[in-house]
């Protein structure tokens, strides 16, 4: 079955056909020549209302033409062939059908005669007797809120949920017509933040020439329903309905709206004009100094200057994860462009680590502090991390310090020694092969060793492992690596935050 809520526009017929099929032929035919042009975008459901007048009215009030809605509700009565007649034109119209019940008997009519959906006005909300009779059938339910209170909707929400019903609840003023100044359409803001997965929408009572339904579908209502009339020399539409003139100007105003407020729930497509238009006002990058063929071009080479020439790089594109090696000589104060350079971004590949590490802590139960930075030592370069490489967790560095290293299995950390730092390892998880000045220890969980300045030290683990190193204070410029190669790699590492949020 289709999503019958799926920018659904109902139409409320109420008691505007006059307890006369032919005026509600009448106005299923004028109001389907302004629908027919929208149906591309929304779906359109006409609707009916029943109460059952021989039980709905109490004995004594009947016949009672003094009180006006004995007098309308009796008098717009239709028999069920009546109602059959033209729920059949509506549906030949291809219009969803839907009613609402005012009584336990209208449930079982609307039920018998097949309609789409049924609908639970704001004046029943509360009706339990009525709201178990209708979580008795499998139709889906609308309901209006209209002087409901906040922890009355909480309970019918939660009894539709409990009984795994689909339904969808209407913001809806009560006043009829309602004045533009007592709408609160914040209150959608309110139904869709307190209630996440379900379908809001607007029932509105305003005034034919009043429009706030563009307001209501940019707050999140998905749905809507309004009450309609054709005028004739028999029938004149009540305060707050609209004839198709005015309902095509509504229709269209929601139409508008919902092309204004674009797609959901995603970043949205960028036109190549505004792409454009955009890069006018970026900076380009500038060498500071000469920059020779296979130099990496930092954010330290270069200067951001205004404007940018055509095919420059420009300080947008300066990211930590994107790489550039010059390919040509550049001069001093020249332009930087895409073809005096090779580029990579390492972006995917750093991510794919993160997930990797993330994952493989998780399997080790070890206690970590998941506010700190990781910081990913790839010292032969990214595409080598799994086979050269470690992450690093620091928690504190102080006068002493402590760090998490954590080793992936197969990966291999690089021969190193310190001037000043002593530390001290201990194996919290995983196997460990620690190389001391060339003498291998193979360690496990619980070791524990020192290493001591000047001694040269590395270090690889079969299944993975993590490292509490205990030391004091670290400095950036006391680790000497045996292979030159690896000092000299200015891009060894890379630092990452908020890398425990997904």
């Amino acid at each position: 079955m289709k999503n019958l809520f799926n920018k659904l526009i109902t139409l409320e017929m109420a008691n505007n056909h006059m307890g006369d099929v032919d005026h509600a032929l009448l106005m299923i035919k004028e109001f389907k020549k302004i629908t027919k042009r929208y149906e591309d975008k929304f779906n359109f459901a006409w609707k009916f209302q029943f109460r059952n007048i021989e039980t709905f009215i109490h004995e004594s009030y009947k016949g009672k033409n003094d009180i006006k809605y004995v007098k309308r509700f009796s008098e717009t009565k239709l028999t069920n062939n009546d109602i059959t007649k033209i729920k059949t034109f509506a549906e030949e119209n291809e219009f969803i059908t839907m009613a609402t019940a005012f009584d336990e008997e209208s449930v079982d009519l609307i039920e018998k005669l097949n309609f789409d959906i049924i609908k639970i006005a704001s004046c029943s909300a509360t009706d339990w007797p009525l709201l178990n009779k209708i979580a008795e059938t499998k139709m889906p339910i609308i309901f209006s809120t209209a002087g409901v209170k906040l922890h009355d909707i909480d309970n019918i929400v939660s009894f539709f949920q409990h009984r795994k019903k689909t339904f969808a609840l209407m913001h809806c003023i009560g006043e009829y017509p309602t004045l533009s100044s007592n709408m609160q359409l914040n209150q959608i803001d309110l139904f869709k933040n307190r209630y996440k997965d379900i379908v809001i929408g607007y029932s509105t009572h305003e005034g034919p020439k009043d429009i706030s339904a563009p307001i209501a579908l940019a707050k999140g209502a998905e749905i809507f329903e309004k009450h309609i009339a054709v005028k004739t020399d028999n029938y004149k539409p009540n305060a707050y309905s609209i004839t198709p003139i005015d309902f095509e100007i509504w229709l269209k105003s929601i139409s508008d709206a919902l092309a204004m407020c674009g797609i959901k729930n995603k970043r949205h497509a960028f036109s190549m004009k505004e792409l454009s238009d955009l890069k006018k006002f970026k900076r380009g990058i500038f060498a500071k100094n000469d920059i020779h063929v296979g130099d990496s071009i930092s954010r330290k080479e270069v200067y951001y200057a205004w404007p940018n020439c055509k095919n420059q790089i420009l300080a947008n594109d300066m990211s930590k994860y994107n790489k550039y090696i010059a390919t040509k000589e550049i001069k001093a104060n020249a332009p930087v462009y895409y073809n005096m350079v090779s580029f990579e971004n390492t972006r995917d590949k750093v991510w794919d680590i993160v997930q990797d590490v993330k994952n493989f802590l998780n399997r080790t139960n070890v206690v970590f502090p998941n506010k700190a930075d990781l910081e990913i030592s790839h010292h032969y370069g990214i595409d080598n991390f799994y086979q050269i490489g470690i992450t690093m967790i620091t928690v504190v560095n102080k006068e002493y310090c402590k760090k998490l290293i954590i080793a992936l299995p197969g990966q291999h950390h690089p021969e190193q020694f310190h001037k000043k730092k002593e530390e001290t390892f201990v194996i919290l998880h995983g196997d460990v092969n620690l190389y001391l000045n060339d003498k291998l220890l193979k360690l496990t969980i619980g070791d524990v060793v020192t290493v001591s300045p000047e001694v040269r030290h590395s270090f690889e683990t079969i299944n993975g492992c993590v490292i509490e190193e205990i030391s004091s204070t670290h400095y950036t410029d006391d680790s000497y690596y045996i292979d030159e190669k690896i000092s000299k790699n200015k891009d060894r590492k890379t630092l990452i935050t908020h890398w425990m949020e997904d």
